[in-house]
């Protein structure tokens, strides 16, 4: 009977063994699977990173290429626009000799700066003002200053040279003289007079000789 007990045991104990085997294999699969996986989501993430990376080198050398061919154009535009008002100041030099009058030629001359001027809106650049303006040491440049007393203080009295901005940003403040008033002169002092001796009185004798 024991002996019988023994048997089954053994072979309770084997199967289990046996049981156990197969949960490890399965979960030794199991692993084997993930690690698979694992695996290839890596190999799959390192092919993207290596798209991405060739992309944003492609990428670059498209925006510096956009740049330069952006920049390249402005250029262009910004000299074609101003030919025209380079060849009336041709016109205008060749003509010179002839001008009947300097009002003539004087007449060319404007024409020739309001053209530049339009050409210069047109591309968003303003001219700063400053005569007869408070003087901002953001949009002008104070070159020298004068005494005017029938103007304020810090007014632009003169205009040597105009400033210009654009969008809003300055990129020459216009070079100005600048109105400085003197300082007043302190007052003085009045000078106050010494007091004078009483007269006094003449003597009878004086007077009887001077009868």
């Amino acid at each position: 009977m024991k002996h019988k007990n023994k048997n089954e045991n053994e072979q309770k104990s084997s199967q289990e063994i046996q049981k156990e085997m197969h949960e490890i294999q399965k979960e030794l699969h199991d692993i084997k699977e993930q690690f698979e996986q694992v695996q290839k989501e890596k190999t799959d993430i390192f092919a993207q990173l290596q798209r991405v990376s060739a992309d944003y080198l492609n990428y670059q050398k498209r925006s510096a290429k956009q740049i330069a061919d952006t920049t390249a154009y402005e250029k262009e535009s910004i000299i074609k626009s101003l030919l025209p008002a380079l060849d009336n100041f041709e016109h205008a030099l060749a003509k010179a000799p002839t001008a009947e009058t300097a009002d003539a030629l004087m007449k060319g001359m404007q024409m020739v700066y309001q053209q530049v001027v339009d050409i210069l809106k047109l591309h968003g650049v303003e001219q700063v003002k400053a005569l007869s303006q408070q003087f901002d040491p953001e949009i002008h440049l104070a070159v020298t200053q004068a005494n005017d007393p029938a103007k304020p203080e810090n007014i632009v009295l003169h205009e040597i040279a105009r400033g210009y901005k654009i969008s809003n940003r300055v990129i020459r403040p216009a070079k100005v003289v600048v109105n400085k008033l003197a300082a007043p002169a302190p007052a003085q002092p009045k000078e106050e007079t010494p007091p004078q001796p009483p007269e006094q009185p003449m003597a009878d004798d004086e007077t009887t000789d001077t009868q």
